[in-house]
């Protein structure tokens, strides 16, 4: 079967792969040069607005942390935590971070809820409270990083592994990709949005009188902002997973790599206002809409209709018709039998200078084996042709 491409059956004009205009003006990109990777996602189509590196594996540093909260809104999620629940700090849950690095200032003998140890995790980066959670829960270091890892594998995550819940420097055994975290944010905030919200997106906290700033550049300073963590180390430099909300659209972004703190933070609140200033979303397929035609072999018909199982809604930039850049592909002539809802062709937006983006199509009827009569003629046509 040869690749093929279906004329699109949409009110305003489409275009062929070949004929795609030669000029787009395209946005200029808000991440500057000291930024090797970066990565813009739109979460509620799914689309990425940018991509810089978003492949290249890199060491996240505290952005662990997220992964630690992750794992810990499933347990409670499924009913197997309690953020209520409280702890009694015990020098084995402290061994070995008493005060090191950034701190929840956690001393043996304390009394902590799940909860406190959470925004300390969320909030201040507290390396002591990611570690008395995950050994509390796990029972060890290795138990709970054993969770961050298969949580990694169920969400996709292909270029992360992580060897500490907090991110501290392990030779490089903890790593993961601006896509994997994009992927992540998105999870995080989808799958649990009201621990999300109870969780992330605090300016600050107190806790045992000693009162601590969040250091997440978005929240109260971009419309919408609301975390998710940064992260820093010499090794790694500066990182970021930043999430904003607004409307129903949510917008998460991964910059890595980063030298200085502050081109990081300009650059993260910049990211942001740009997905939303410089795109439009736009629905361009309602669900069940036939939206083309696909040619069928040896089937009871020629062609079967092509449908979106979903309304296709993506983010436009400003100043382009969207229908110019759709095309429909498929491997063709699809062999019959077809049956209604199977993915037999896949529709892509492809404007010039941002990344594809694309939807699987499936067939709207039933298209069976032809009978003995179709056959022939199908036969005899294909003698003649």
């Amino acid at each position: 079967m040869a690749a093929a491409v279906a004329a699109l059956c949409l009110a305003a004009p489409a275009m062929t792969q070949s004929a795609v205009p030669a000029q787009v003006n395209r946005v200029a990109s808000p991440v500057p040069a000291e930024v090797p990777i970066a990565l813009v996602v739109d979460t509620s189509t799914g689309q990425t607005l940018l991509s810089r590196e978003a492949d290249r594996r890199f060491v996240p540093a505290s952005v662990t942390k997220v992964m630690t909260a992750y794992t810990a809104f499933r347990l409670i999620d499924e009913g197997k935590l309690s953020a209520d629940s409280e702890i009694e700090i015990t020098a084995e849950l402290l061994e070995g971070w008493r005060r090191e690095g950034s701190t929840l200032f956690l001393e043996v003998g304390d009394r902590v809820s799940v909860e406190d140890l959470l925004l300390g995790i969320t909030t201040v980066s507290a390396n002591d409270a990611s570690v008395v959670l995950g050994r509390h829960v796990a029972g060890s270091l290795d138990g709970w990083t054993a969770l961050m890892n298969a949580n990694a594998r169920k969400l996709g995550l292909a270029d992360s592994h992580f060897g500490t819940p907090n991110g501290w420097m392990d030779d490089g055994n903890t790593f993961t990709s601006a896509r994997d975290l994009a992927r992540l944010g998105g999870a995080l905030t989808q799958q649990y949005p009201n621990l999300y919200g109870r969780f992330f997106g605090k300016t600050g906290m107190r806790f045992n009188g000693v009162a601590q700033d969040n250091h997440e550049m978005l929240t109260g300073q971009v419309e919408g902002g609301d975390g998710i963590k940064t992260g820093y180390t010499r090794q790694a430099g500066n990182t970021f997973l930043g999430s904003a909300k607004r409307g129903d659209r949510r917008i998460v972004i991964v910059l890595a790599g980063v030298d200085e703190g502050e081109v990081r933070d300009s650059a993260a609140r910049a990211m942001v206002r740009w997905a939303y200033d410089a795109f439009t979303p736009t629905r361009l397929v309602k669900r069940d809409e036939e939206i083309g035609l696909a040619e069928v072999q040896g089937g009871s018909k020629a062609q079967v209709a092509l449908v979106a199982p979903k309304d296709l809604v993506v983010a436009v930039p400003q100043g382009l018709a969207a229908s110019q850049f759709l095309t429909i592909t498929y491997n063709g002539p699809v062999r019959a039998p077809i049956a209604a809802g199977d993915t037999v062709a896949t529709l892509r937006f492809a404007a010039p200078g941002y990344p594809v983006f694309e939807m699987p199509l499936a067939a709207r009827d039933d298209v069976p084996v032809a009978g003995p009569v179709r056959r022939i003629g199908l036969g005899l046509a294909s003698w003649f042709s």
